[in-house]
């Protein structure tokens, strides 16, 4: 036997194949980060780009930036009503959802009628309907001698918006829980029956925990959705991010100025949002790989 190819011990030989895809894995990294800065950079132009034209275009930044702190004083407003709302949406949305694939007639229609009329409805009509519409029939009711079902319709302005994005994106989310419930396969459900679980018992232990992996990443586009649409409570007098840029450009007759700080804090909170799911959608996806 040859000398060359006789093998000491503790020595180790080369996997080719392992090498080979070490390499190929590098190369795509590169490619990957190549890309990535080819991207950002023309983000970096197109944003200095816009920031040439609004400066050629006489726009006060000055004063932007000494007005930024007032608007930005709105955000903690902003994500409070988000957050209170998608809680109730969420709630409502299981509600919804049971109903909508329950096999009594009262609650599907309950259900349905709910869907069907919120979503048929602009957000906006909904929102002036809860907060001009609802004290009317509150007054009434104190006229006929119950002051206290009467007070339970005259809501302030917050709770006004919370209330109609609650409903509203109730109604939307309940056909994306419907949806996951339904994503569970009928042999699962069979199999819990089997096993002597009530139906309430089958949804809590077997359906509703495999149909969270699938309700989340709508949940969370759902949530992006409401920060912006949360807007829409500054008609009011909600003193959030648009409601404060809309007094200040009102007065001043700031437009452009105001609206602009409003949208750039709306943009870094749908960025920020947007990587905090990223990081749920990944962790929940290592979870149910391992």
């Amino acid at each position: 036997m040859s000398v060359d190819t006789v093998r000491q011990p503790g020595a180790t030989t080369a996997d080719p194949d392992l090498s080979m895809g070490l390499e190929l894995l590098a190369a795509q990294n590169r490619a990957r980060l190549i890309q990535s800065a080819k991207v950002g950079a023309v983000c970096v132009g197109l944003v200095a780009l816009l920031a040439a034209t609004l400066l050629q275009l006489r726009i006060d930044v000055p004063y932007a930036a000494r007005h930024y702190g007032y608007v930005l004083q709105g955000v903690s407003t902003t994500l409070w009503v988000s957050l209170v709302s998608i809680f109730f949406a969420t709630v409502l949305a299981v509600f919804g959802a049971l109903g909508r694939l329950s096999r009594n007639s009262i609650a599907q229609g309950v259900s349905g009628l709910y869907v069907s009329v919120i979503r048929g409805t602009p957000l906006l009509v909904q929102l002036w309907l809860i907060y001009l519409g609802l004290p009317q029939i509150g007054i009434e009711l104190i006229g006929l001698g119950f002051p206290r079902l009467g007070r339970l319709f005259i809501l302030r302005a917050v709770q006004s918006g919370i209330l109609a994005l609650s409903l509203n994106y109730g109604a939307y989310m309940a056909e994306v829980f419907r949806a996951g419930i339904q994503s569970v396969g009928h042999g699962q459900r069979e199999a819990a029956q089997s096993l002597g679980m009530t139906h309430w018992q089958m949804l809590r232990r077997v359906v509703l925990p495999q149909a969270i992996r699938v309700i989340i990443p709508d949940v969370g586009n759902n949530f992006i959705f409401m920060l912006k649409d949360s807007a829409l409570v500054s008609v009011i007098g909600v003193l959030e991010i648009t409601g404060r840029a809309g007094r200040l450009a009102r007065r001043d007759s700031k437009v452009m100025e105001m609206l602009l700080v409003a949208a750039a804090a709306y943009w870094i909170m749908t960025i920020i949002a947007s990587w905090l799911q990223s990081r749920l959608e990944n962790r929940m996806a290592r979870a149910y790989r391992h």
